[in-house]
């Protein structure tokens, strides 16, 4: 990290994440030297990010999921989080406000990175979403959202959009906020 002590998080980051985080200076060393010790390189490969997030859904293949949240992640695209990228991705996943939270999914939903959703993007997810709810719980699901592609093509009928068109990231946002039902659609919340 440039021109800092091996071990202890530079200045410079730890300003711009106090600046953009909630975390107190101390959280975000605490942080650091956790994340040290975890991964003593500095950076989470792609392959232990999807280890640690399996460990969250063990009865669930989150392979597919936690590939697509590690690159919505990866802000640089070197294919490594680093601390950094890391801690904004923990806020914003935690503890930031509904609209950062929104602008994070919009960019989870846009697989190819072109600022711009397509119905077989928000298909992609949906499928990657639904491969993280165990199979008791599948049974509860509401009939028009059971499968994959029904909660896809529910989902995208809140944009009120055609098959062939896109939506924007404002118009994501604005269609989530407008509807309790398509902001659950985006996220799986476990029963339990």
């Amino acid at each position: 990290m440039g021109n800092t002590k091996s071990g202890a998080v530079s200045k410079e980051i730890l300003e711009e994440l106090k600046l953009n985080t909630k975390f107190s200076e101390t959280e975000i060393v605490q942080w650091y030297e956790n994340f040290k010790r975890q991964c003593p390189t500095g950076r989470i490969s792609k392959e232990e990010f999807q280890s640690i997030y399996s460990k969250f859904f063990p009865e669930s293949d989150a392979q597919t999921y936690a590939q697509h949240v590690f690159r919505s992640f990866d802000t640089n695209d070197d294919g490594t989080l680093d601390f950094k990228e890391y801690i904004i991705a923990l806020h914003m996943t935690s503890t930031g406000k509904t609209t950062r939270k929104l602008e994070w999914a919009f960019s989870l939903f846009d697989v190819d990175k072109n600022g711009y959703i397509t119905k077989s993007e928000v298909r992609e997810i949906c499928t990657a979403i639904f491969k993280l709810i165990p199979k008791d719980e599948l049974s509860s699901l509401a009939n028009d959202e059971n499968t994959a592609e029904k909660r896809a093509d529910k989902l995208w009928k809140f944009f009120d959009k055609s098959d062939n068109d896109r939506v924007a990231e404002g118009e994501f946002i604005q269609g989530v906020l407008d509807n309790e039902v398509a902001l659950r659609l985006i996220q799986y919340q476990p029963l339990k």
